[in-house]
C-alpha cells in the first residue's frame, strides 16, 4: 500500500490523523529546513570558511571576523526586518528571499575562493558573508511567525527536529571525506559551498508552494517595537534565560585549544563529525520533547551543557586530554546540549508569543541575543587570555545558571 504524504507526516511526528494541509506543508517545512541545515553545515564560518581562508592566504586579522560578522549580523538586523515582515500578508516570502539571497552569496564565495587570494579573498569573503548573514536574518525573523500559522501546536519541534537530525546525515558525510583526506586541497571544499548555494536555492523553491493563510496587516505598527520587552514578564525571563544559554554556541571553538592543541580536534573533519553526530542523533529527540515541555528541555540542555563544559576544564588540568577520543567525546556531549537549547528556545517562543505578534517577539529576542554573543564573547576572549579552561569554567556556570533560569519559566505548550 502507498503512503501518502499525511501518513508520512504523521509517522514523522507522531500525529494522529493530520489534515492533508498541514501534512503537507509540514513536509515542505522539513524538506526546506533540511536543506539550508545541509548548506549551513557546508559553509560553517567557523570551520569550513576558516580552514580555506587559510588555505587562500587570508589575513588572520580578517578571517577572525568571520564569526562575529556571520551570528550577530543574523541576528542584529531583526528587529528592523521585523516590521517589513508584517507589512507583508503572505510571510512566506520573507523567508523565500532569504533564502535566495543566501545561496547567491554562498556563490559568491565559492567564485571567490576560485579566483582570489590574500586580501582581496578575505574581504570578498567577509562581504558576501555581511549580505548572507542579513538573508538569514530575514529568513529567523519570518519563519517562527510562519511555522505558527502553518504547524499547530506540539507539532512543531518534531517538524524541525525532524530536519535537523536527517540535515545532519549529508553532513556527517562531508566530514568524513575530510577525515580520509578528500578535502585536503581547496577544490573538494570549494565543490561543497557551492552545493550549499544550490541547497540555499532549492529551499527557496520548496517553501514558495507552502500554503500560508494571509495575515493581517498593522499599518500602524511601530518599526522598533520594544512593547514586549516592557510589558511581558514571562519574555523578558525568557531573554535571560536564552541569553545565559548563548555560551553552549561560543564554547566549541575553546575545546580545540584544549590540551595545547595537540587533539584530534585539529582536523576540521573531527570537528564537524562531532558536531553533526551529535544533531543527527539528538535533534529529532529534543524537537519531540520540545513539543511537551520546551521549558524543560532548556533547563536540561543547560546543565547538561554545564557539566560537560566542566568536565572538559578537568580533564585537562588532569592531563587527561591526550588520547584522540577524550575531547571528540566531550565536544559531543556540548553538541547534544547545544541542539537542546536550539530547539527548546524555538519551540519555546512560538509557542509563548502571541499569534498576531510572533515576528516582532523573534526579532526583538534575536537583536537582543545578537547583542549579547558580542558581549559574552568579548569576556570569553578576555578569559582566554588566562586559558582555554577560565574560558569554559566561566561559560559553564553561566549555561548553569541558564537551566536554573529555564525552570523559572512558564509552561507554554499546556496552555
Amino acid at each position: 500500500m502507498t503512503k501518502t504524504e499525511t501518513d508520512v507526516y504523521d509517522e514523522l511526528t507522531g500525529a494522529d490523523h493530520a489534515s492533508e494541509t498541514e501534512a503537507r506543508n509540514g513536509l515542505r517545512h522539513m524538506l526546506s529546513l533540511s536543506m539550508t541545515k545541509i548548506a549551513d553545515g557546508l559553509i560553517d564560518p567557523k570551520l569550513v570558511l576558516s580552514w580555506l581562508a587559510g588555505n587562500l592566504g587570508v589575513p588572520a586579522a580578517i578571517t577572525g571576523l568571520f564569526v562575529p560578522i556571520r551570528e550577530a549580523g543574523a541576528l542584529l538586523p531583526q528587529i528592523i526586518l521585523a516590521g517589513r515582515v508584517e507589512a507583508m500578508t503572505h510571510r512566506k516570502w520573507a523567508w523565500v528571499i532569504g533564502s535566495a539571497g543566501q545561496g547567491l552569496m554562498s556563490a559568491l564565495i565559492a567564485v571567490s575562493a576560485l579566483f582570489l587570494t590574500g586580501w582581496a579573498a578575505g574581504l570578498a569573503i567577509a562581504g558576501a558573508l555581511a549580505v548572507l548573514a542579513l538573508s538569514r536574518a530575514l529568513c529567523s525573523v519570518s519563519y517562527k511567525d510562519i511555522l505558527g500559522k502553518t504547524i499547530p501546536k506540539q507539532r512543531r519541534g518534531a517538524v524541525t527536529g525532524v530536519a535537523g537530525s536527517s540535515a545532519s546525515l549529508a553532513v556527517l558525510a562531508f566530514a568524513a571525506l575530510l577525515i580520509f583526506g578528500i578535502g585536503q586541497e581547496k577544490g573538494p571544499v570549494v565543490i561543497a559551498i557551492f552545493v550549499a548555494a544550490a541547497l540555499w536555492i532549492g529551499a527557496a523553491t520548496v517553501f514558495s508552494t507552502l500554503n500560508e493563510k494571509p495575515s493581517r496587516v498593522e499599518d500602524n505598527s511601530p518599526a522598533i517595537d520594544l512593547t514586549p520587552l516592557k510589558q511581558d514578564k514571562k519574555f523578558r525571563r525568557f531573554i535571560y534565560t536564552r541569553g545565559a544559554l548563548t555560551v553552549t554556541a561560543l564554547a566549541p571553538p575553546y575545546f580545540v585549544m584544549l590540551g595545547d592543541g595537540q587533539s584530534a580536534l585539529q582536523g576540521l573533519g573531527a570537528l564537524l563529525l562531532a558536531s553533526a553526530a551529535a544533531s543527527f542523533v539528538s535533534s529529532y529527540i529534543w524537537g519531540r520533547l520540545a513539543d511537551q515541555s520546551s521549558r524543560w528541555v532548556l533547563a536540561l540542555s543547560g546543565f547538561v551543557a554545564a557539566a560537560f563544559m566542566a568536565l572538559a576544564v578537568a580533564l585537562d588540568l588532569m592531563g587527561l586530554v591526550g588520547p584522540v577520543w577524550v575531547v571528540p567525546l566531550v565536544l559531543f556531549g556540548l553538541m547534544v546540549a547545544y541542539q537542546g537549547v536550539r530547539q527548546g528556545r524555538s519551540t519555546y517562543l512560538v509557542d509563548m508569543a502571541p499569534e498576531d505578534a510572533r515576528s516582532s517577539y523573534a526579532a526583538l529576542a534575536n537583536t537582543l541575543i545578537g547583542s549579547l554573543l558580542l558581549i559574552v564573547g568579548a569576556v570569553g576572549g578576555a578569559l582566554a587570555f588566562v586559558g582555554p579552561q577560565a574560558a569554559l569554567a566561566g561559560f559553564a556556570v553561566l549555561s548553569l545558571l541558564g537551566g536554573v533560569l529555564a525552570l523559572g519559566l512558564d509552561e507554554v505548550e499546556t496552555e
